[in-house]
């Protein structure tokens, strides 16, 4: 998704023209790539929809304020600190520090030749490329969201999510798609596999084990079964995700460019498709009865997977890196409940493991000779250190002033009384809201569970 446009992209084994220079861009071509680079932010948007009913979905009902409440920080937090500094940290036009790091200054604005056909080669006007650009920000931390939910402190998340999305993800972005070093080096990340889903799936990682998981999920050497509260829910998050996808990537093409954007958007349902397949028969034959829940992360599976090369692998390639993607989605995730990584709505499965197949699948079926297995997966690596180390000194700083957990007590009885006060849902025939217990009113903590499984 760089803001440089190709002259020419290559896609299912054709040369596809890509956007002409500036100089050959029509007014009303003009107006047509704005009009879909906006159309395409809406539809990026609605993935927040999609993630806040997602994870409330997929975890218990007691818990569902505070997921809801989370996602609705995270998306206006990212959007005033990516106009504040991330926008100018992710796209600082010069580096200051050998292609690492640059930054613009603070703040959004255009000059003259912002809103003509002279920006961007006539794709869109600067201030489409900031609304398009702002929506991906929060995506990153949406996703660390859903790894840490039902156990981490309200306000420690929040402070991590402004770090996060604020400096970590646009200094990240810059390195391929600001002009950095990786895009120097020739990795390619079309959408952003790894520079918005594996750099979530870093942090979710990490956040995921400072936490250690939820009381009662592991006990001894048996893992128990924590189901959520509302499938009719996740399915509905799932089903906006995947029309989200249509901006996310289409989107991404960064112009109306009918024949590579409908292109793009057929690789992509062709994955997301192909690793719900994949998913549903895998779980089918790991668990002997179909899997609801693996079905709808075998969707998101493909569609991780195809972020990156939506634009340059053929068909084929597209469906592989789908069924491939549902495959591994199921098995991450029981390999995670194996090692005691505690992972609610399966973010890290989904956005890390995916999101890394799919920026190594670029080197495997690219149309474009130029991208190379190597430099895609030191593309990875780079972004996975990186984000590991930025991921621990956040966490480890607001653990230090804050505390990370929620107390026994408060996970037991619902982040939503705990922390807000009061029930998602009412089912009573009071008032709905509930004051706290008193110490004296409080129950005793279950008895089954150990000291090692607090820890």
């Amino acid at each position: 998704m760089k803001r440089i446009l190709p002259v020419l992209a290559l896609s299912a084994g054709l040369l596809l023209p890509g956007l002409a220079m500036a100089d050959d861009v029509t007014p009303g071509q003009f107006t047509a790539n704005n009009v879909w680079m906006m159309m395409a932010a809406g539809l990026v948007f609605i993935m927040h929809l999609g993630f806040a009913t997602l994870e409330s979905g997929l975890t218990r009902a007691k818990n569902t304020t505070n997921i809801l409440f989370k996602n609705t920080f995270i998306l206006s937090a990212g959007i005033l600190t990516y106009a504040l500094m991330g926008f100018n940290l992710m796209y600082p036009g010069d580096f200051s520090l050998g292609s690492f790091f640059g930054f613009a200054g603070f703040g959004i604005g255009t000059g003259p030749e912002g809103n003509t056909i002279a920006y961007a080669d006539g794709g869109y006007t600067y201030w489409t490329d900031f609304l398009f650009q702002a929506m991906f920000a929060a995506t990153a931390a949406t996703i660390v969201s859903g790894a840490v939910a039902e156990r981490i402190k309200l306000g420690s998340f929040m402070v991590f999510s402004l770090f996060f999305v604020g400096l970590v993800y646009p200094i990240l972005g810059s390195w391929k798609w600001g002009g950095g070093w990786l895009d120097q080096m020739g990795f390619y990340d079309f959408a952003g596999s790894t520079l918005v889903h594996s750099v979530g799936g870093w942090g979710a990682l990490v956040g995921a084990m400072l936490l250690g998981p939820r009381l009662g999920k592991y006990v001894g050497n048996r893992m128990n079964p924590i189901p959520g509260s509302n499938m009719p829910m996740a399915a509905v998050g799932v089903f906006l995700l995947w029309l989200g996808w249509f901006g996310f990537n289409g989107g991404s093409v960064l112009s109306a460019d009918p024949e590579l954007t409908s292109f793009t958007l057929v690789t992509t349902c062709l994955a997301a498709a192909a690793g719900a397949i994949a998913a549903m028969m895998t779980s089918w034959f790991q668990f002997s009865k179909p899997d609801l829940s693996m079905a709808l992360n075998g969707i998101l599976a493909g569609l991780v997977g195809i972020t990156a090369g939506a634009d340059t692998v053929g068909i084929l390639g597209a469906v592989t890196i789908g069924l491939v993607a549902g495959v591994l989605v199921v098995y991450s995730v029981i390999a995670f409940d194996r090692v005691k990584i505690d992972d609610p709505v399966g973010a890290i499965s989904v956005h890390l493991v995916c999101g890394i197949w799919g920026t190594l699948a670029v080197g495997i079926f690219s149309t474009n000779p130029e991208h190379s297995f190597l430099t895609q997966l030191v593309g990875v690596a780079a972004y996975g250190v990186t984000t590991v180390l930025a991921a621990l000194a956040i966490f480890a700083a607001v653990k230090a002033t804050m505390g990370l957990r929620v107390s026994e007590y408060e996970e037991l009885e619902g982040l939503d009384l705990a922390e807000h006060g009061g029930h998602a849902y009412d089912f009573s025939m009071g008032s709905g809201f509930m004051e706290p217990p008193t110490a004296e009113q409080r129950p005793p903590i279950a008895t089954s569970i150990t000291a090692a499984d607090r820890a």
